[in-house]
C-alpha cells in the first residue's frame, strides 16, 4: 500500500479538549432565582416599612447632668507646665499620716513629698476659647501632661468661675484618624474594588447604628425589635455590597437571617432566666437615670444580636462560597455530598470562630477579670456575679448562633445550587483541525470505526 505524500502547508495545530476560563461561575437558572427572590424580597421589604415606621428623627433632648460622658467637652492645649513640690500646691490636702501600706496612705504621702506639676491649659473652641485656667497634676495621676498637649477638657456653667474648667482626657484624634487612614489604604490596597465596597458597607453600618438604632433606643422602642431591624438592614447592605447580587449572596442572608433568630430566641430565654438586668456599671446607670423607660435587659440583648452579626457574616459566606466550589468542581455531586463536604470545612471554621468570640469578650472584660482575681473569689463566684454572667451570657449564646449557622448554611446552599435546573456551563471541545478543514463529525446512525486491538496474542499488522 502506497503511502500518502505529506500535505504541504503550516504544520497542523495539536487539539486542545479543554478551556481556559477565568469568568465567574456560571449563573443559576432562572426558576431558582425566582424562588430565592419570593423569599427574600418580602423580608427586605418587611425591614424597610420597619425602618421607616421606627426611624426616630433624632436623639431626644434632656437637661445635660455633668457626670461622665453626659457633660459639655471643649478642645484645649497645655501653653505651659511647671515642677513644683506637691506641698506648696496641695496645701489644702490632709497631710499624710504616715502609714503607706494601703493605697490611701501611700497616695497621700506621694502628693506631700513628691514633685508636682502646674499645667496652664488655653481652651481652643467654643463661647470661651481664648480663656486660659491652671490645674494641678499630681505625681501618682495616671494622665501626666506635657507643654503643647492637646486636651478635653468638661465645661460646668454652674461652678464657681475659676472651676468651671477641667481636664478629663488627652485629645488623641490625629493618631486615631492616622490609624483608621492606614487601615482603610490597606483595605483598598489588598482587596482593590472590593476592599472599597467593603469600606463603603462599614460607613453604611455606623450610619443606622448611629442615626436608627441608638436614637430609636432612646425614644422608647422596644429595643430587640429595633436590634432585629437594624442589624437585618446591616446585613442586607453589607453582604450584597461586598458579594454581589447573587443567588450565592442571597443563601448567605437567608443562612445569618436564621442563625440572627436563633440567636435572639436563645438570648430573650436565657437573659430572662438568669434575671440579667443589664444594669451593671455607672454608664449603664446613668442611662439608666437618664431615660428610666428604656428596657435595659432588651438593651443587653440588643447587644448581643448586633455583636454577632459581624462574626456571622464571616461564616456564613464562607460556607456558602465552599459549597459553590465544591459544586463547580463536581456538578455530579449531589445535596447529600455537597453537604458532607461543606461540613467538613465547617468544623475547622467553627473551631477558629469560637475560639475568636470567645478570646474578644475575655479581651474586653480582663481588667474585671484581673479584679476577681485580685480579689481571689471562686470561680463559681466570678461567674455568678452579674457583671461576668452577661459577658458568659453574651459568648455562649453568639458562639451558640455561630455554630449553628455553620450546618444551617451549608444545607441551604447545597440543596440551593444541586436544585439549580441550569446546570454547569461547559465549553465545547474543539474538532481537531487537517489540512482540509476541520473533520465533519460522525452521523449518529453510522456505527464508530474499530480501532485495532493492541492486546491479546495478536500483532498489530502493518500497512
Amino acid at each position: 500500500m502506497t503511502t500518502p505524500p505529506p500535505p504541504t502547508g503550516p504544520p497542523t495545530p495539536e487539539p486542545h479538549g479543554h478551556s481556559h476560563s477565568h469568568g465567574p461561575a456560571a449563573p443559576v437558572s432562572q426558576h431558582l432565582r425566582k424562588v430565592i427572590a419570593a423569599v427574600l424580597i418580602p423580608f427586605a421589604a418587611a425591614v424597610l416599612v420597619g425602618l421607616v415606621v421606627l426611624w426616630p428623627g433624632g436623639a431626644p433632648d434632656h437637661e445635660r447632668t455633668g457626670v461622665g460622658f453626659d457633660r459639655q467637652t471643649q478642645s484645649a492645649t497645655v501653653t505651659k507646665l511647671e515642677k513644683l513640690p506637691c506641698k506648696d500646691l496641695n496645701a489644702s490636702q490632709t497631710p499624710p499620716n504616715g502609714d503607706t501600706s494601703t493605697a490611701e496612705g501611700q497616695s497621700a504621702q506621694s502628693r506631700a513629698d513628691g514633685t508636682c506639676g502646674r499645667a496652664t491649659i488655653k481652651v481652643t473652641s467654643g463661647s470661651d476659647k481664648g480663656r486660659t485656667f491652671t490645674e494641678v497634676i499630681q505625681p501618682d495621676s495616671p494622665r501626666q501632661l506635657h507643654k503643647g498637649q492637646g486636651v478635653v477638657v468638661a465645661y460646668e456653667p454652674k461652678a464657681p468661675k475659676d472651676l468651671q474648667y477641667s481636664v478629663t482626657d488627652v485629645n488623641r484624634k490625629l493618631p486615631m484618624a492616622l490609624l483608621a487612614g492606614i487601615f482603610a489604604l490597606a483595605v483598598v490596597v489588598v482587596g482593590r474594588l472590593r476592599g472599597v465596597m467593603a469600606l463603603v458597607a462599614l460607613a453604611v453600618s455606623f450610619l443606622v447604628l448611629t442615626f436608627f438604632i441608638l436614637p430609636a433606643i432612646l425614644q422608647g422602642s422596644n429595643p430587640l425589635v429595633v436590634a432585629v431591624i437594624g442589624a437585618s438592614a446591616i446585613m442586607l447592605c453589607a453582604l450584597y455590597m461586598c458579594h454581589g447580587l447573587t443567588a450565592r449572596t442571597s443563601v448567605a442572608v437567608l443562612g445569618t437571617l436564621i442563625s440572627l433568630l436563633l440567636i435572639g430566641l436563645l438570648g430573650s430565654l436565657f437573659i430572662g432566666w438568669a434575671s440579667l438586668t443589664g444594669n451593671t456599671d455607672d454608664n449603664t446607670g446613668l442611662i439608666h437615670g437618664l431615660y428610666p423607660d428604656i428596657d435595659m435587659s432588651g438593651l443587653l440583648l440588643a447587644g448581643v444580636i448586633i455583636g454577632s452579626l459581624g462574626v456571622l457574616d464571616d461564616v456564613t459566606v464562607t460556607q456558602t462560597s465552599a459549597v459553590w466550589e465544591l459544586h463547580q468542581a463536581n456538578p455530579t455531586m449531589g445535596w447529600r455530598g455537597l453537604y458532607r463536604a461543606g461540613i467538613r470545612i465547617g468544623r475547622d471554621h467553627i473551631a477558629s470562630v469560637v475560639n475568636t468570640l470567645v478570646l474578644a469578650y475575655a479581651g474586653a472584660a480582663l481588667p474585671l477579670l484581673l479584679l476577681f482575681s485580685i480579689a481571689q473569689s471562686s470561680v463559681g463566684t466570678v461567674a455568678n456575679s452579674e457583671l461576668v454572667a452577661e459577658e458568659i451570657v453574651r459568648t455562649l449564646i453568639g458562639s451558640i448562633g455561630l455554630v449553628a449557622s455553620v450546618p444551617v448554611t451549608t444545607a441551604l446552599a447545597a440543596l440551593v445550587v444541586s436544585a439549580d435546573r441550569s446546570g454547569p456551563a461547559t465549553a465545547p471541545t474543539a474538532a481537531p483541525l487537517t489540512p482540509s478543514g476541520p473533520t465533519p463529525p460522525i452521523p449518529s446512525d453510522r456505527p464508530a470505526p474499530r480501532r485495532p486491538s493492541l492486546g491479546g496474542k495478536g500483532r498489530r499488522r502493518k500497512t
